[in-house]
């Protein structure tokens, strides 16, 4: 198998990210496991009434992931066996939002920002700015 085969993307998986959160993967990796499984209309209730900053960063991707998977007017563009760009096609048919569960939901730890803390005696402590990437993949029951 060569590394340009034309890859098959599935249709009835729609997904979102945010890449670069100003926010620890540790804060939002709760969240993420609170919402896996989980129906996508309860999965916003559930995050809607949590408190915590990293909730409404996740709410936006799933909802992002959401309107992705429900908009019949998007297009992607398939691959030809040989490689080369073909022509675009619809991707899906307006799911159902009740049909949708959250098949993944993944936080993994972004690049570090690295910062200088003077300390006494002339030392230096360092400080990290962590980020973080928000993934979330919807799936729809039947194969919508």
């Amino acid at each position: 198998m060569g590394h340009n085969k034309a890859r098959q993307k599935p249709e009835n998986h729609k997904r979102a990210s945010h890449r670069y959160a100003r926010i620890s993967a540790r804060k939002v990796r709760p969240l993420a496991d609170l919402i896996r499984g989980e129906y996508v209309e309860d999965a916003i209730n559930i995050l809607r009434y949590q408190p915590q900053r990293g909730a409404r960063m996740l709410e936006k991707v799933l909802q992002s992931a959401l309107a992705n998977a429900t908009n019949p007017d998007q297009n992607i563009r398939v691959r030809q066996a040989d490689g080369r760009k073909g022509d675009s096609q619809p991707v899906n048919e307006g799911t159902q939002t009740r049909l949708l569960f959250v098949k993944t939901a993944r936080v993994d730890e972004g690049p570090m920002f690295k910062r200088i803390r003077p300390r006494a005696r002339g030392m230096a402590y360092m400080i990290l700015k962590r980020t973080s990437h928000i993934h979330v993949e919807l799936e729809s029951y039947r194969g919508e």
